[in-house]
């Protein structure tokens, strides 16, 4: 890639998979200048990769060579800038470990939601369960959720399916729909017009994983607002503030 005459250094890296071309694909771009870059260029880059997050990194040199690398960080959908990007987060954390800083365990963004953390992890269970992979664990801010009396105006989107709960973010108003399966959660059939009738920004609908799956819950987000239809989300950060990936 080519920002004038200057090549940029970047890579697509697929988040929360340990195979090629499966789970969530995020670009990461990594810049020289924080200032040689302005925003209508990245969101025309972003707007190329046409991905549902692409990350753009640019390392601070204030800070003294013995503290952990600290770069800004910031992020694109096709459409718009957003504040905060767990996927894309792991994907530059992923890219920074093993392209760029290898020898380092730890690194931290400077972004709009605060400073976050990615560090490199022993494997959980022993190292016999590693195969050779990088564990990474994030540490993001806690967001709160509220209780929603406002049942979302969605009815072909959900199939039919009972719904749970409903419950707002404090930050931004997006929506958690709970279900009480995981089987419905999976039949649902978005109707992405209903969806942008919403007054938030996004929807994220889940419910409990069948017994016996090796997961807690199965999840499935949609954001048409953000020029992203149907993305695969961040672990919710209503349950914790520190996720453990491999890849």
């Amino acid at each position: 890639m080519e920002m004038g005459k200057k090549a940029i250094r970047y890579a697509v890296v697929d988040a929360f998979a340990t195979e090629p071309f499966k789970g969530n694909p995020a670009a990461v771009c990594l810049l020289e200048d924080d200032n040689a870059a302005d925003e209508r260029w990245m969101q025309s880059v972003a707007t190329e990769f046409n991905l549902s997050e692409t990350a753009f990194l640019v390392r601070d040199f204030s800070r003294r060579a013995s503290a952990a690398p600290l770069f800004h960080l910031r992020w694109f959908t096709p459409v718009t800038e957003v504040d905060l990007c767990g996927h894309a987060t792991l994907a530059s954390a992923h890219f920074l470990f093993t392209a760029v800083l290898p020898e380092h365990g730890m690194i931290e963004f400077m972004t709009k939601s605060g400073i976050l953390t990615a560090k490199k992890v022993p494997p959980p269970g022993g190292a016999g369960e590693a195969h050779g992979k990088l564990f990474i664990e994030l540490n993001f801010p806690m967001i709160d959720f509220l209780g929603c009396n406002e049942m979302p105006s969605i009815p072909e989107t959900l199939n039919g399916a009972p719904v749970v709960s409903v419950h707002k973010s404090a930050a931004d108003g997006d929506l958690i729909v709970e279900l009480s399966s995981a089987q419905e959660v999976a039949d649902i059939l978005p109707n992405i017009d209903e969806i942008k009738k919403l007054s938030c920004g996004g929807i994220m609908v889940t419910g409990p994983a069948p017994a016996g799956s090796g997961y807690d819950f199965f999840t499935r987000l949609f954001c048409p607002k953000f020029g992203m239809d149907e993305v695969i989300p961040f672990p919710s950060p209503k349950s914790c503030n520190v996720v453990h990936v491999a890849l």
